[in-house]
């Protein structure tokens, strides 16, 4: 829920959003939810290099 409210407030290549999703990412594998948290990762890195 966090990283949906950065996301929809500080829209999605602010890097409270970014952290956030990030975040999210680590807490998915480290419950073994291996793709979501890659996809999520991917996400994180392809914004990243967009916003610069």
């Amino acid at each position: 829920q966090v990283a949906e409210t950065f996301k929809r407030v500080l829209a999605d290549k602010h890097l409270s959003t970014l952290k956030s999703i990030a975040n999210l990412a680590l807490t998915y594998s480290n419950q073994g939810r291996w793709k979501e948290a890659e996809e999520l990762e991917v996400r994180v890195m392809e914004t990243s290099i967009q916003a610069r």
